[in-house]
């Protein structure tokens, strides 16, 4: 929420206020590394709280694409994704998510378990490399099939 709200838009700004938040800013700085994979600045920010939980990319894109919360957001959701999304990017996403690390939670546990703080960050940082080139893969294979 705090990074989606501050700092506020700027007088006569002329995107969504988020554009213009740390989120937005972060989005834009992570763009040309998921740009390959179909991602754009939007999933990019919806990434990092999913992080915390998987599930929670969902309702990360609903507050970057700033819809309000129940039935009618989940609707104005899948509309929004429909229209803007390729086939080619849904698949992208999904296989991201197939192999991207699990969550915070996991890594903190793996921590614990092997006493070792280099474990999590390799095992990170592996997951990450594998989830971006399955869906680099995924991604051109759907736009080479037409699906983009």
């Amino acid at each position: 929420w705090f990074l989606a709200s501050f700092p506020a838009a700027p007088e006569g700004a002329a995107g969504a206020p988020i554009e213009y938040s740390f989120a937005g800013m972060l989005g834009k700085a992570l763009a040309p590394v998921f740009t390959p994979i179909g991602f754009n600045w939007q999933i990019s920010v919806a990434l990092v709280p999913a992080l915390a939980a998987r599930e929670v990319v969902v309702s990360a894109l609903g507050t970057v694409h700033s819809l309000g919360a129940g039935d009618a957001a989940e609707q104005a959701l899948s509309a929004l994704i429909a229209g803007r999304w390729s086939l080619a990017t849904a698949f992208s996403l999904l296989a991201w998510f197939v192999f991207a690390p699990q969550c915070l939670a996991t890594l903190a546990t793996v921590r614990r378990e092997t006493g070792s703080r280099s474990m999590p960050l390799i095992m990170a940082a592996c997951l990450s490399a594998l989830a971006w080139l399955a869906s680099f893969v995924t991604y051109r294979a759907a736009l080479w099939l037409g699906l983009g």
